[in-house]
């Protein structure tokens, strides 16, 4: 059941109602809408502030109610919603159609674009379009089906007013950061230049990119391979996003760069800014039997799929990484091994010198070790955020931290059959506006209280940490349950309580063993975010809530938990263990070509005619030093100077300038945008194709050359559209002194 726990409520109709032909859009109080055909609805209940969509089987708090009318024979729509930088469309299998278009347009997109094909599936029953990358607002979805291998306008339907909202980005992945953690900017839109990949289980092997260190230019094939690409040359390659659909098992996968993890995404060395990320397309995106290992990388971001039956840790960050984000998804069982691998080893580990890293809105699924914070041997300094993820019946290391500076905000933590946070090894944690539920032991440090039972210490008998508490709730206490305070007991505590969150510890204030003392991370200007927490006794409906925890819709995977049983227990749930063991995604398959490549383009445009992949976005552009030749190989431009709206060909003929042939353009269309941004001076030649005479219109204003190339002197921000239909193959830029 999806739920929307909002308060405000004002509902237009107090009746049921089922009238053929319709859509009727229900907008939550958190502006979010959703829509859907009423021919499948059976009923529309509305009982206090519930409103409850039959036999959808879904749940609303809802501030309006309306009806639409859809012309008769045209596709019906079944939902239709906004999420987070996203939005997605539901309909039903339209009689004599073969395929489907969908066009998005609101936000800053004034006009109808169309989806990538990969983004337009089929699932049977129905079919589903998710358009990501889009930046807070009001959006409408249009589907086009395709009869006759013509687009059919005349059957179109369109959800209007869906409400796209901005991911959380508080937490120290971006601390003091002003560019997007990943391959999107911080408005959720891609960064300027961004290669995309659709990667499903046929093509995780077969995926190519084409790659440019500005050396050479390269093809790459293979999902292990193209991420080899980066691990080489990171650095100087563009910022890539991953887009994960349906489920993609390990034998889908070309090779692994980690034999014990499985994928692996490596700088070529310490903390390399790779500006990647993996996220899942619609609510079934999921990788099994394998997960994630980072190493020597910054700015890496996944979201939004789910992790089953990883062979180690689902989320492995090992070794001198930085600026990583991970959000929205979903954790299940790993590989079932001995003893305490039962459920498999970690969920999210972060260890060996990774820092500003950032965990929330994830969905850990009765995970044995969820997320392991630190080893022994960090140097520091290791700051980590988790906030609101949900702990759901998981059993421990939520997280157990070693070492590092972590603070922990806005969790949920329910029915939690072991401990919560543990302590250890010098850590310092700041746990606030928490909210545990059934758990049996809320906070531990090592080697007192608590961690000491009859079996001795829960964490190895290390060293203990010091954990600040503020303002936490614990509810629902499981039998046995205990925490103990340092006005309880100064000696052997579980936290220091205090009294608002800008209070510091005092030095007098000492582990047991070790000694020692906590630094005060959390009250230090320069080593604190700006955030703002919602009030513990919020944290489970909105974490539980539409925008909570795990993937969109919190996934396809439908479950529920037996607190009077699971609370307590760390056994596996042979149920849950049964569900993810023979998961499988209703992908049917796409509509379009799968193999097709993006078309997308990002804030500053961008596009391909002919399977290019780059997209564009509106990212700070680097400066380059001497005489630029930008080029278009690899149907994009070769530096960040110059950003494209438009067509690429490669047979338009060739043009050789200074020696050097090219045979890639830019097609000069009505549509075609150039932008060059210059922060100084340049004298910029524009080369046509050999057998044409250069035209263009610079800033509006209409040029030619005399035979194929066109120079003058620039500075700024410098516009080239079409004045004649040629074909643009390079730009000089040579620095005026």
């Amino acid at each position: 059941m999806q739920k929307r726990n909002i308060v405000l409520y004002t509902a237009l109709l107090a009746t049921t109602m089922a009238v053929a032909q319709n859509k009727v859009n229900i907008t939550a109080t958190d502006g979010s809408v959703s829509s859907y055909n009423t021919a499948d609805v059976k009923s529309i209940a509305i009982k206090g502030n519930n409103v409850t969509v039959s036999p959808q089987n879904t749940s609303f708090t809802a501030s309006r109610i309306n009806f639409t009318k859809i012309a008769q024979g045209a596709v019906q729509i079944k939902q239709a919603n906004g999420w987070q930088e996203s939005a997605y469309i539901e309909w039903a299998p339209l009689k004599g159609a073969n395929n489907y278009k969908v066009y998005i347009k609101g936000g800053d997109i004034k006009e109808y674009k169309k989806l990538d094909d990969q983004l337009v599936r089929d699932y049977g029953t129905f079919g589903r379009a998710d358009a990501v990358g889009l930046k807070a607002g009001a959006y409408s979805i249009k589907v086009v089906p395709v009869i006759n291998n013509k687009e059919d306008e005349t059957k179109a339907s369109e959800a209007t007013s869906l409400t796209v909202s901005n991911y959380d980005r508080q937490g120290y992945a971006h601390f003091k950061r002003t560019e997007g953690v990943g391959a999107y900017n911080n408005d959720g839109t891609l960064k300027t230049g961004a290669i995309v990949l659709y990667v499903t289980k046929n093509t995780a092997k077969t995926v190519k990119a084409t790659l440019s260190t500005g050396k050479s230019t390269q093809e790459f094939t293979g999902l292990q391979a193209i991420l080899n690409a980066y691990q080489k040359n990171g650095v100087s390659l563009p910022p890539l996003d991953i887009r994960v659909i349906g489920i993609v098992s390990a034998g889908d996968v070309d090779s692994f760069g980690s034999s014990s993890e499985g994928l692996q995404i490596k700088g070529p060395q310490a903390d390399s800014p790779l500006n990647i990320t993996v996220e899942g397309i619609g609510n079934d995106a999921t990788i099994h039997g394998f997960g994630i290992l980072v190493r020597n990388s910054a700015s890496v971001e996944f979201r939004n799929f789910a992790v089953m039956r990883q062979m180690d840790d689902g989320l492995s960050l090992d070794t001198d990484n930085s600026n990583i984000w991970i959000h929205n998804v979903d954790v299940f069982y790993g590989k079932s091994g001995s003893g305490d691998h039962a459920k498999g080893d970690g969920g999210i580990d972060v260890k060996a010198d990774s820092k500003f890293v950032t965990i929330d809105y994830c969905r850990f699924w009765d995970t044995g070790k969820s997320s392991m914070c630190g080893m022994k041997s960090e140097t520091g300094p290791n700051y980590i955020t988790y906030h609101h993820n949900w702990f759901d019946h998981s059993d421990s290391r939520h997280a157990r931290v070693r070492t590092m500076s972590v603070h922990f905000f806005n969790n949920y933590y329910d029915g939690v059959a072991k401990y919560g946070v543990g302590a250890s090894s010098s850590s310092d944690v700041f746990v606030e506006k928490n909210y545990f539920r059934g758990t049996k032991y809320p906070m531990i440090i090592a080697n007192q209280a608590h961690d000491l039972g009859p079996k001795g210490s829960t964490l190895s008998g290390e060293n203990g940490g010091i954990i600040k508490a503020y303002d936490n709730i614990i509810a629902e206490p499981q039998s046995g349950s205990a925490f103990t305070t340092y006005a309880d007991d100064n000696t052997s505590f579980d936290a220091y309580v205090v009294s608002s969150r800008d209070e510091k510890v005092p030095e007098t204030v000492k582990a047991k063993v070790g000694g020692h003392v906590y630094n005060n991370f959390d009250t230090n200007p320069s080593l604190i975010y700006t955030y703002t927490p919602d009030e513990a006794k919020d944290v489970p409906a909105k974490v539980t809530g539409f925008l909570g925890a795990g993937r969109i819709e919190h996934g396809d995977v439908q479950f529920n938990f037996n607190n009077s049983v699971d609370d307590q227990s760390a056994e596996i749930n042979t149920k849950l263990a049964s569900l993810i063991d023979n998961y499988k995604s209703t992908l049917v398959g796409i509509f379009g070509d799968e193999n097709a490549s993006s078309g997308e383009t990002g804030e500053s445009g961008g596009s391909s005619e002919t399977g290019g992949t780059g997209e564009t976005g509106g990212s700070t552009v680097d400066q380059p030093t001497g005489t630029v030749v930008v080029s278009f190989e690899g149907k994009k431009p070769s530096s960040s100077i110059v950003t494209v709206t438009g067509n690429y060909s490669t047979s338009k003929g060739t043009a050789k300038y200074n020696n050097v042939t090219y045979s890639t353009c830019v097609k000069m269309e009505s549509s075609t945008s150039i932008v060059v941004n210059a922060a100084k001076s340049y004298k910029m030649t524009l080369v046509f194709g050999d057998t044409e005479t250069a035209s263009a219109k610079i800033n509006g204003t209409k040029v030619a050359g005399t035979g194929s190339t066109y120079t003058q002197v620039i500075s700024g921000t410098t516009t080239i559209t079409k004045a004649n239909s040629v074909n643009l193959f390079a730009i000089v830029l040579e620095p005026q002194e």
